[in-house]
């Protein structure tokens, strides 16, 4: 049966929870927020399923065929503004659904307490998949429902992190042709129990009934990240930007992450997915032909992949990289695993035993530096320098 020693060796992904013919792996929180599969001895069979189908157990080796380096912006600039960045999971997706697929992703949960994995049939419903979500997701039964959809001989896409790819791919342990995988780039994921937390913080802060949330609006612009939440007060919205926002400033300072993504096995170049998608800023770096309202890279890493890339060319506006090595360069989420602060040990025993409003303000105060940094953005947007002014400071930094 799979037991966790040490944490740094279970993803989340919940194969072995999908995969128990038991039904005997419970998938329970821990005090810092992540779940772990807990085992009911009592109705295991020691079938060792479980152990067989884990991806961190059973790493698989890089592929290393050619493969492909594109930019990519979605032509309806509806869907793309809705996107955190150039709507390319939506161009896919939209492919897989008139295929009368079914298309997996995350969505949040009721009230916004979380992330889950679900599935959708018809192209309006795939809105709830837009936008980046800062939180590892629940995946729940999904992996079983993938495998069930593809028996029926349907087309089915699945997105997620690398370590939930390589998960549902240990779980169906054999290949499926009308299977499309969608893998993002992936910082390292946020705990879903500080999330929870976070939520009803802002519940009793602002008031009022929560519409509407997005960790990356493009309220202002692509490139200025802010957290919005919508209520159905138009007065008790919050438009925060990442500098600010307490949230992110935990996801940035690298400490609300899972302990096995600071020593992710899943962080490499050459991935078995049909797609890697992340996003491109300083689109002007790469090309001249788009503009800064959204923009994908993509790598291609099959034949099924640049099928489908092929097929919806009249949905996007494309054009292909030819040095993979420069592409990739400055995305070190790609191939590095994140760093591990030496204050994290505390910073998640405080977040256990304070009261959540006294633990984020010891953690996260808003100190004359937020607030000029702050200062700093807004005004470099509002003179209309935003974007050239931060193109310059990743230029120096680069230098040094």
């Amino acid at each position: 049966m799979i037991e966790i020693k040490d944490k740094k060796d279970c993803c989340g992904c919940w194969a072995c929870a999908n995969v128990c013919p038991k039904h005997c792996i419970t998938m329970l929180e821990d005090n810092e927020g992540f779940r772990y599969p807990q085992v009911d001895s009592s109705f295991c069979v020691n079938c060792g399923l479980c152990e067989k189908i884990c991806p961190v157990i059973n790493i698989k080796l890089q592929d290393v065929s050619a493969q492909y380096a594109f930019l990519l912006q979605n032509k309806n600039d509806l869907v793309r503004h809705e996107c955190a960045s150039g709507g390319a999971f939506s161009a896919i997706a939209s492919w897989v659904i008139r295929q009368k697929g079914v298309v997996f992703g995350v969505s949040f949960k009721e009230n916004f307490s979380g992330v889950q994995h679900t599935y959708a049939e018809k192209e309006d419903d795939l809105a709830k998949f837009r936008n980046s979500k800062y939180v590892q997701s629940e995946v729940g039964d999904a992996y079983s429902q993938v495998r069930d959809f593809l028996k029926e001989d349907r087309w089915v896409l699945f997105s997620g992190t690398p370590c939930q790819i390589e998960g549902l791919v240990s779980f169906l342990r054999v290949p499926y042709a009308k299977l499309v995988l969608v893998d993002i780039v992936c910082y390292g994921v946020p705990s879903p129990g500080f999330f929870r937390n976070y939520i009803l913080w802002q519940k009793n802060r602002l008031g009022g009934k929560f519409t509407k949330f997005f960790f990356r609006e493009k309220r202002l612009c692509y490139n200025y990240t802010s957290v919005s939440i919508y209520n159905e007060d138009e007065e008790q919205n919050y438009h925060v930007g990442v500098e600010r926002d307490k949230y992110m400033r935990s996801f940035f300072s690298n400490r609300n992450v899972r302990p096995s993504c600071y020593d992710c096995k899943f962080k490499k170049l050459h991935r078995i997915s049909d797609f890697t998608i992340w996003d491109c800023y300083d689109v002007r770096r790469y090309s001249r032909n788009f503009d800064e309202k959204g923009t994908n890279r993509v790598l291609v890493h099959t034949g099924k992949g640049m099928k489908i890339l092929d097929d919806i060319r009249n949905d996007i506006r494309l054009e292909e990289y030819a040095d993979v090595d420069f592409f990739i360069k400055d995305e070190n989420a790609l191939t590095h695993s994140v760093p591990m602060p030496k204050d994290r040990r505390k910073f998640f025993n405080d977040y256990s035993s304070m009261p959540f409003d006294a633990f984020l303000e010891k953690w996260f105060p808003d100190t004359f530096k937020v607030w000029i940094n702050s200062f700093l953005r807004m005004t470099a947007f509002k003179m209309g320098v935003y974007n050239k002014v931060k193109r310059l400071v990743k230029k120096i930094l680069r230098k040094n």
